[in-house]
């Protein structure tokens, strides 16, 4: 893998028993879209979502690198919210994937900061999450419309599927505002969205407001949240991944459609489809701007924070309509 030769123990483990796939049909997996998955993750602190016995048996998130790393594996120290640091392992490069993936290793879920820059995201993640009564379709026609607004306020967006139900948009930015800024932005985008489509998109963080809609979930973006990363398998029966996609490609695909046979098959034809992304960061200026407008003219300032997360100043009560209004 990338000139270096990584051991993959156990490779007859069955790791996905409805099609009978094993650790080493994953790791060739991961082998065979290496180039992409690590362009994913280059330079980036990186917390592992571990499933050593397989999708049915148990699974951890291991977000501090492990003891035996081998020293050509780089690690970026990151501070999670509590102000507590931790080294995590930054997989940049094919063995590094492999070496992951022989621990038993199905997602990575990458921070939006390079190592070097840890408190800078320089990616803006939009979660498009289908509610109850939604699916795949509702998502994809949200992502068209974010496109477009994207596109209003300069930025380049980059979509693929989640592995699930849902559709993740990733839009490289400059690595110069903090979390609480990127995160403005995402709440930003997620309104003008949901001028644009009120009846079919929503930025509300409580599940008893959202309806059939889709959920912009911009707590993604706040410090300590991750998302899979492309290429990522998922846990799920059939070892779904998180696919990169053209835009042109999202009207016509289902998340079925790749897997960690299908893909590589994929890979093989068309190579990685977000290469180069990197290259088109874009600025916050504007969106950010819009963010003062909707607090000044229309009295939309922050929204809730995860329920772990340490109250930040400006944001609301945690506390759900309902049980407000008791």
């Amino acid at each position: 893998a990338g000139g270096r030769t990584v051991r993959v123990t156990s490779p007859e483990k069955v790791y996905f028993p409805r099609t009978g796939w094993t650790k080493l049909d994953v790791a060739e997996y991961y082998l065979a879209v290496a180039g992409g998955v690590a362009r994913a993750l280059h330079e980036r602190p990186t917390t592992l979502e571990r499933f050593p016995d397989g999708v049915d048996g148990e699974s951890f998130y291991q977000k501090r690198a492990p003891r035996n790393l081998p020293e050509w594996i780089p690690t970026g120290r990151i501070t999670f919210p509590s102000g507590r640091p931790a080294d995590e392992i930054s997989p940049d490069s094919p063995a590094a994937v492999l070496w992951a993936a022989n621990l038993g290793t199905l997602t990575f879920h990458p921070w939006p900061v390079r190592r070097g820059e840890p408190d800078l995201p320089d990616e803006l993640r939009i979660d498009l999450d289908p509610q109850p009564g939604t699916g795949f379709a509702e998502a994809v026609r949200a992502a068209g419309e974010l496109r477009e607004v994207l596109d209003g306020f300069g930025l380049r967006g980059w979509p693929k599927t989640s592995g699930g139900r849902g559709v993740h948009v990733f839009v490289p930015v400059a690595a110069e505002w903090t979390f609480v800024e990127v995160r403005r932005a995402v709440i930003t985008i997620g309104r003008e969205l949901e001028r644009r489509a009120p009846d079919r998109v929503t930025t509300s963080w409580w599940k008893e407001e959202r309806g059939e809609r889709i959920f912009v979930d911009f707590n993604q973006t706040a410090r300590d949240r991750t998302m899979a990363s492309a290429y990522s398998v998922r846990p799920r029966p059939n070892a779904p991944v998180s696919a990169p996609l053209r835009w042109e490609e999202l009207p016509q695909v289902a998340p079925q459609d790749f897997d960690i046979m299908t893909m590589r098959a994929r890979y093989a034809e068309v190579g990685d489809v977000h290469a180069g992304m990197e290259d088109h960061a874009g600025r916050l200026e504007a969106v950010l701007e819009q963010a003062d407008r909707d607090e000044r003219d229309h009295g939309l300032g922050d929204l809730p924070y995860p329920p772990e997360h340490p109250k930040m100043a400006g944001e609301p009560k945690r506390v759900q309509p309902s049980r407000a209004r008791e």
